[in-house]
């Protein structure tokens, strides 16, 4: 009886300390995209296996939630975001282009928009009961979101969800250098050539112009006039936005050293890339299970993603591809939005597929992929080479890097794709220098002291630990521009040579003007 009563008191106790070290942790992840959603269940995921309570706005919420996670439901975006122009059509077509930054720009205003007009949000943010130890969201090309830690008076971290870009670290420390590092929306990938680093240069200058006399000015109005009656509300003074944007503790990326490059970071920047990939692998369905089971040949996986659809490809293409993956002699899953006809015996269309439960399997040999960061990150994890078909985004660098890391082949979204894809899959096929490679990424990949979602949990629970991690952040936040460059060492330096240049002038004509007038007298 005795030790029954002490098991029960003992395991009492760890109930209420492991309680007691819960945070409330408030996360964000408003991009209407489903691979965007996939990030940011993953983050919660680990959040709440590590015992916190989280608040998790998001435009794709779950029909169950563990008792933990309070859903945000913010599906209404969706609703405001409907007319995307980016599809497979339009792209082939050339009809649109978002490294076009006008373009680009009026998708991110539509899109603070929905997010800040949106009801629930607002319901959250407008209730004076409201308290979180941290905020935790999206940084998606603004910094609105930021506005959510003054509302609240928490720190607050960035996840980005794509691989190290100029345009993230300059809020913890400074722009990555253009001639190394290139802009996340370029097509450009290091070594750059001299016009490739020109380029990348000028895309800094133009972007960072753009901002200070535009787009600055328009979000920080949008924070004044919605999150300052907020913050008054509660009876603080609002924090000036110039200040609050460089205010960002910690910034989580969903990068690797493995998928990107080797460049410089700040103490205060985390690569956690592959954080969303469950330990626990989804069962294959039966079906997927003895299909993946019985590839003799093995199985090629084709899937352009949740943004690009196969659906929309011209009728031509879809003709085109099921006559190649026919010829074949490996089996094909093609994740396809509808059902076609006159489909090959070996090719198999699922309008949904487990993805990382597919890539995990002996069987399946190859990836085709629009080159999205999760897959490229997927493929990786794996070790599976792939064919990237990049659309739009960050796919162009990361089909690039994939490249000249030598673990894919690229082929262009282009009129000729399906000749081009042929001759790609034949090249990886016969090829076995991809599969090397790629499995020798993937182990560097997989040899980390921590898996990344233990690690992305140490580095939360650090920044609330300490008021923010202030210890963190780069000195290069409070030295202005002039000073990084040298430019008042500059001033210095030609004010010295000219005052050397006026002395020296003045004693040349003093010491020989003396001797011309003493040669003169003297006639």
């Amino acid at each position: 009886m005795y030790k029954v009563s002490w098991l029960f008191l003992i395991i009492l106790v760890n109930i209420i300390v492991y309680s007691s070290t819960g945070y409330k942790i408030l996360v964000a992840f408003p991009v209407p995209s489903k691979s965007h959603a996939i990030l940011g269940e993953g983050m919660v995921r680990h959040l709440l296996e590590a015992g916190h309570e989280v608040t998790y706005i998001t435009p794709h919420p779950k029909k169950t939630a563990p008792p933990n996670l309070r859903q945000i439901d913010a599906s209404a975006i969706l609703q405001n975001m409907t007319g995307n122009p980016v599809s497979l059509k339009t792209l082939l077509r050339k009809e649109v282009d978002l490294r076009d930054t006008s373009f680009f720009h009026k998708i991110l205003e539509k899109m603070n928009n929905a997010i800040f007009t949106n009801k629930n949000i607002l319901k959250l943010l407008n209730d004076p009961n409201e308290q979180f130890d941290l905020f935790l969201g999206e940084w998606f090309f603004t910094e609105l979101l930021s506005g959510f830690a003054a509302v609240f008076q928490c720190p607050y971290i960035w996840v980005s969800t794509v691989e190290p870009h100029w345009q993230i670290t300059r809020f913890i420390d400074e722009s990555l250098n253009p001639s190394y590092n290139s802009d996340i929306l370029s097509t450009n990938s290091v070594p750059l050539s001299f016009y490739e680093r020109v380029e990348e240069l000028i895309t800094q200058v133009k972007l960072t112009a753009m901002e200070k006399m535009y787009l600055n000015e328009k979000d920080e109005k949008t924070y004044t006039d919605i999150i300052g009656p907020l913050v008054a509300a509660r009876g603080r003074t609002l924090p000036p936005y110039s200040d609050l944007i460089y205010n960002v503790s910690l910034i989580l990326g969903n990068s690797h050293v493995s998928m990107g490059e080797a460049t410089r970071l700040p103490q205060n920047y985390k690569p956690v890339g592959g954080y969303h990939i469950d330990a626990n692998l989804t069962p294959l369905p039966e079906d997927l299970k003895k299909l993946l089971n019985e590839a003799k040949n093995g199985v090629i996986y084709f899937s352009m993603g949740s943004s690009l659809k196969s659906v929309d490809m011209p009728d031509d293409f879809k003709t085109g591809l099921l006559k190649l993956f026919g010829e074949l002699k490996q089996t094909v899953i093609w994740k396809f939005e509808e059902s076609l006809t006159n489909v090959p015996s070996n090719v198999h269309l699922v309008q949904w597929a487990p993805q990382q439960s597919i890539l995990a399997h002996s069987n399946c040999i190859l990836f085709i992929t629009h080159g999205g960061l999760l897959s490229t990150t997927e493929t990786i994890h794996f070790g599976k080479p792939i064919i990237g078909i990049p659309g739009f985004g960050d796919q162009f660098i990361n089909v690039n890097r994939m490249v000249k890391k030598g673990f894919g082949v690229k082929v262009d979204l282009t009129f000729s794709l399906v000749e081009d894809l042929k001759l790609a899959i034949a090249e990886i096929l016969s090829n076995p220098r991809y599969t090397k490679k790629v499995r020798e990424l993937s182990l560097i990949y997989h040899d980390r002291p921590v898996p990344p979602g233990k690690e992305l949990v140490h580095w939360v629970e650090h920044v609330i630990r300490t008021g923010g991690a202030p210890h963190l952040r780069s000195p290069a936040l409070h030295v202005p521009f002039w000073q990084k460059l040298y430019l008042d060492l500059l001033v210095v330096i030609i004010v010295v040579l000219y005052a050397t240049k006026i002395l020296l002038s003045r004693l040349f004509r003093l010491i020989f003007g003396k001797g011309q007038l003493n040669k003169k007298k003297y006639q």
